[in-house]
């Protein structure tokens, strides 16, 4: 079995049960934002390649195991990963300091689960503890790069000036040569210039599906156009392959559908993650009200649509590995081509 499909069976996949007596060589990610919001979370790493997965002392489709040679991962009874390693985050993600300024959203997406999860330490930073946050792991020897999402609290307006201010603070702090990636909401062709003026190197705006039925039952306060439109300016302002968006897939919409988006977007020199939806305790019921019932994620779709677009982008001279910022540098959670097939 290719290592690719062991990844895309691990992220359509439950959680991995870890022995009760095992001690984590590191602190575990309890990450607010991304597909792993809400859980505790730790980073496997197995023949170059990397995925996050969400653990357990209980309970889990998968299971971490101890042996004379290492940690291996089982599923159904047999060895999946045959040799793992934990790898470490520095702040949601490994070798980046990936930091959410907020989890309050006056949007309601019915997959995100940021904006529902419970009050934590890290809800509502400010600039000072953001600073304070850098200045905790500037020294580090692993962290590559910066990036800075939010939630959209008051306005996008409000939310995208503060993180503006956030990243020409992080620049001044960190130099010239950090990469800083960003991931706003914007409602002003203006803030995108703002933003890449202020640091920004690179910068991710989420169409989230390329269908417009689906975007309208779970996105629809927002403006599926307009994040076009941004799109195309951000590549002008930032670059080809500096910007970059997600396309979620498994809420009902075809392959079709997914791989025309991703042509469309690479024609603009747009590098767009291709995400599996995440279902959960939190989502699963403001999407199955959206939606109906939810298709399983399965690893044969998530490795054709990953292979599919693989040649799209090498068709525009396009690939994931030039970002050096968010998840396209993270490579956790989705399969990445020219890295992961």
């Amino acid at each position: 079995m290719s290592a690719a499909r062991k990844k895309a069976i691990l992220i359509s996949g439950g959680a991995v049960r870890i022995p009760k007596d095992f001690h984590l060589p590191f602190r575990a990610s309890r990450s607010t934002a991304g597909p792993g919001a809400g859980s505790v979370s730790i980073v496997f790493c197995f023949e170059g390649i990397r995925v996050k997965k969400s653990i357990s002392r209980d309970s889990g489709e998968f299971e971490l195991v101890e042996g004379q040679n290492g940690l291996s991962i089982m599923w159904k009874g047999e060895v999946l990963v045959d040799r793992v390693e934990l790898q470490p985050t520095i702040y949601h993600s490994p070798e980046q300091a990936f930091i959410n300024l907020h989890q309050e959203c006056i949007y309601d997406c019915k997959f995100c689960t940021s904006p529902r999860l419970p009050r934590d330490s890290t809800k509502g930073l400010d600039k000072e503890k953001v600073l304070t946050m850098i200045d905790q792991v500037i020294d580090r020897e692993d962290l590559r790069c910066i990036s800075i999402t939010s939630a959209v609290v008051i306005s996008p307006e409000a939310t995208v000036n503060e993180m503006i201010e956030v990243v020409g603070l992080i620049r001044r702090k960190v130099g010239p040569d950090m990469p800083i990636g960003v991931e706003p909401y914007v409602s002003k062709l203006e803030d995108i210039d703002r933003l890449k003026e202020a640091g920004a190197t690179e910068i991710k705006m989420n169409i989230e599906t390329w269908d417009r039925d689906i975007f309208r039952k779970v996105c629809g306060e927002m403006d599926i156009d307009w994040i076009l439109e941004a799109l195309a300016h951000a590549v002008k302002v930032f670059g080809k392959s500096k910007v970059t968006t997600n396309i979620i897939f498994g809420m009902g919409e075809t392959d079709e559908n997914v791989l025309e988006g991703v042509e469309a977007l690479a024609k603009m020199g747009i590098v767009p993650s291709l995400r599996p939806l995440r279902t959960n305790d939190i989502n699963r019921r403001p999407l199955t009200e959206a939606l109906g019932e939810i298709e399983h994620m399965t690893p044969d779709r998530i490795l054709r649509l990953g292979e599919a677009a693989k040649k799209i982008y090498a068709k525009y001279g396009l690939s994931p590995l030039d970002y050096k910022t968010m998840c396209h540098a993270c490579k956790c959670c989705d399969i990445v081509p020219f890295s992961d097939i």
